[in-house]
């Protein structure tokens, strides 16, 4: 199902429609503010092992996941002061945090290291699904991880409803962004590293 709507203010009616397939169990795809993604609900084992089929992703490759805010953040991730005061500075945005998890995470969605990797997105569309969700959904690039093309990015909604049929809804909020978000991890020292370098800008933030 492809569901038009706003991308700057998305209406509450379709937004809902969005967060009732999630509550049953579905998987969506949808913009997060850089590219589009595969989500469900963290919580729904079923559901996010069908992301990993859709997605033809390994089972040891646990996705990030995105909160509505810091405080949501909070629940699933121990937070240091120092990671806080850096955080507070670049949420929401194109910045994916890498910390330590609570037990509040699915183990599925865990790294071996117990760290998982979390976002709060700055595109209105998915802002307004998870504060009406009410808890964190999963987002992974909507491709799939076998995918020849190493480099083809997803942007297109039209596009990914023909391309993945098992989708419950794909939202169609205008074309997707091209580079993925910046992924920062966080020590126990207070130090941060750089995983990745994509969306956000990391000048003076190391």
């Amino acid at each position: 199902m492809l569901l038009p709507i706003n991308p700057v203010h998305p209406e509450p009616r379709k937004i809902r429609m969005a967060v009732d397939a999630l509550m049953r169990g579905g998987v969506i795809a949808y913009p997060t503010g850089t590219v589009f993604g595969f989500g469900a609900d963290l919580l729904n084992k079923k559901a996010v092992e069908k992301v990993y089929r859709i997605k033809g992703a390994k089972k040891d490759k646990p996705f990030s996941f995105l909160c509505a805010d810091l405080s949501q953040i909070a629940q699933y991730a121990r937070v240091s002061d120092g990671a806080y005061r850096i955080m507070r500075r670049l949420v929401p945005g194109p910045y994916t945090f890498v910390l330590e998890a609570t037990r509040e995470v699915p183990r599925l969605c865990m790294s071996k290291r117990k760290t998982v990797g979390i976002r709060v997105p700055d595109h209105p569309v998915a802002l307004a699904i998870l504060t009406e969700f009410g808890r964190p959904i999963i987002s992974t690039s909507a491709k799939r991880d076998d995918d020849d093309d190493d480099d083809w990015i997803p942007n297109d909604p039209e596009e990914i409803s023909l391309k993945f049929k098992q989708l419950d809804m794909v939202i169609d909020a205008g074309m997707g962004g091209l580079n993925p978000s910046t992924v920062l991890s966080f020590n126990d020292h207070g130090g941060i590293e750089v995983i990745r370098q994509g969306a956000g800008s990391v000048d003076g933030i190391l």
